[in-house]
């Protein structure tokens, strides 16, 4: 291979960049993230020893379990909202619920930090939606796109088509539709609501 083969290594920082730009917008990426970092201090603190000075301070609880066991869950439901955002709704909800269970089993949740920390996540996670794709730049001389449900009749190519033909001749009874006592008038599409006065 020469060197005139081998790619810049901008050109391949740029192009990772870019794609984990892509991967992470097609997630809940930090609400994930928030989740993962909520469960770190929940499973962490009741194991920890605090030193000061020769004063050991020692975080257990006889719930130490119990904070693992939430720690654990918060750091697995903050990869699910990565890896499945279909499931981000439930992941969202489920670490609200642990993070405020955190409270009462697991040091006040981590210091308050990690319970804070799984609220906004699980909020994040569930507030998200996936973005619709971008839209191509359009030239001069095309028409407005309209992004979403197909266009009305009315827009198709431009020129209004008529929604309301005219009535055939004749009155009701001749099998022209104007007969029908469903207070529907094809002609001012009134579909049975009148306006008083």
């Amino acid at each position: 291979m020469s060197a005139e083969q081998r790619p810049e290594p901008n050109e391949t920082r740029g192009g990772k960049r870019q794609a984990f730009r892509e991967w992470r917008g097609q997630r809940p990426f930090w609400g994930g993230l928030l989740t993962i970092l909520a469960g770190v201090p929940i499973m962490y603190l009741p194991y920890a020893n605090l030193t000061i000075g020769s004063l050991t301070v020692r975080m257990a609880t006889t719930a130490g379990a119990g904070s693992l066991i939430i720690g654990v869950l918060l750091v697995v439901l903050g990869l699910t909202m990565w890896f499945q955002p279909a499931s981000r709704v439930f992941a969202g909800v489920a670490a609200i619920l642990l993070a405020l269970v955190s409270i009462v089993v697991s040091n006040f949740g981590g210091l308050v930090v990690g319970f804070l920390m799984g609220l906004i996540g699980g909020a994040l996670s569930v507030s998200w939606a996936p973005g619709r794709p971008a839209q191509s730049e359009e030239g001069p001389g095309e028409p407005d796109r309209v992004v979403g449900p197909s266009p009305t009749p009315e827009r198709r190519g431009g020129t209004p088509l008529a929604t309301n033909p005219a009535p055939a001749a004749g009155g009701p009874g001749l099998g022209n539709g104007l007969d029908n006592l469903s207070g529907t008038s094809p002609t001012n599409g009134t579909n049975g609501r009148h306006r008083a006065g």
